[in-house]
């Protein structure tokens, strides 16, 4: 029966300290304590001190301080019961870690703080698996993975609209007023209903709205009538991406002002604000939904909630509340 895996100690540090300065291989250091090679590897790699040149390597008493901390932040959260029930109601209401150790910074409350890697640590840790808490992350999965972006389709847009033309002031999302537009397909059985979704880059305020097909004039429309209201110069410009079901741009050109652009072809990530907002989106509405089923009032509810979450590109401001404090600075129409 093998041997349960046990941390290494002092002793054992000691002696890899000791090994490296004689110039033994690390095959020979494993063999001569008993531990497999990786062992000793990821422990010279993890706890290498990396200070001024000449004093730079491996030092044993360093290495176990070193140790010691990882395993202690490691335990901030099995310690502390009221941090930990914090940051697992803040994941269920779907708050990313980030957005819980932003809104815990911010409160500064008797709670605690913790950064975001902790928690996606105890999210991925044997309790956070048990618990199933990486349901609650944006992307739900039960490893932590790189992030993939969708390839948009193409379309036969003029030049004179292509995104380069777009004014340089939008890139920055400093400037209010400068919205991004991205349609959301659901499954084909379901039938021709969709949604847009639309944000405003600066303060990242979402709308959603329901369509029934990708007639393009009805579309553009329903985008032009959701704008009705607004003060002049919040709804400056607006980047889709090359589907032909937005051929009728021109119109929001006509009704409101509203200037398109256009993203190159197969480059989604020239609008990432709607990207990475389609992602939330999906986990309130996956592409296995069926949209004849949705309520308005659910539709209602899941903007509400996408509005409602504290981000940390607004200071851990809601969107709502940034977008309100915009609307307050520009003069109403008459």
């Amino acid at each position: 029966m093998p041997r349960p895996y046990r941390q290494l100690d002092l002793a054992e540090r000691r002696t890899i300290f000791r090994l490296l300065n004689a110039k033994m291989p690390v095959a020979r250091i494993a063999q001569e304590l008993g531990r497999h090679r990786s062992t000793v590897h990821r422990e010279i790699r993890r706890n290498h001190f990396h200070g001024q040149r000449e004093y730079a390597g491996y030092y044993a008493l360093n290495a176990q301080e070193l140790a010691g901390e990882r395993r202690r932040r490691q335990r901030k959260l099995r310690r502390d019961r009221n941090l930990r029930d914090y940051i697992i109601a803040g994941l269920e209401r779907c708050w990313s870690p980030e957005q819980i150790a932003g809104r815990l910074r911010q409160e500064a409350g008797d709670v605690g703080s913790v950064c975001h890697e902790t928690i996606y640590r105890y999210v991925y840790g044997p309790e956070g698996r048990e618990a199933g808490l990486h349901r609650h992350l944006p992307k739900a999965r039960r490893r932590r993975q790189p992030r993939y972006g969708r390839k948009p389709r193409r379309s036969p847009i003029p030049a004179s609209r292509a995104i380069q033309h777009r004014p340089t002031e939008v890139g920055d999302h400093q400037t209010f007023g400068h919205w991004e537009a991205d349609l959301l397909i659901f499954r084909r059985e379901h039938g021709k209903a969709n949604l847009t979704s639309m944000i405003e880059r600066q303060t990242r305020y979402t709308i959603l709205l329901p369509n029934p097909d990708r007639q393009s004039s009805a579309l553009i429309e329903r985008i032009g009538r959701a704008w009705q209201g607004l003060p002049a110069g919040s709804c400056r410009t607006v980047t889709f991406d090359r589907g032909t079901e937005l051929a009728a741009y021109a119109v929001l050109t006509r009704t409101s002002g509203t200037e398109a652009y256009f993203c190159d072809p197969h480059s989604p990530w020239q609008k990432g604000a709607i990207e990475s907002t389609n992602g939330r989106i999906r986990r309130f509405l996956p592409g296995d939904r069926n949209l004849a089923e949705l309520a308005d009032d659910e539709l209602r509810r899941v903007t509400s909630r996408l509005n409602g979450t504290p981000r940390r590109c607004l200071g851990y401001r809601t969107p709502h509340e940034a977008f309100q404090a915009q609307l307050a600075t520009l003069p109403r129409a008459a």
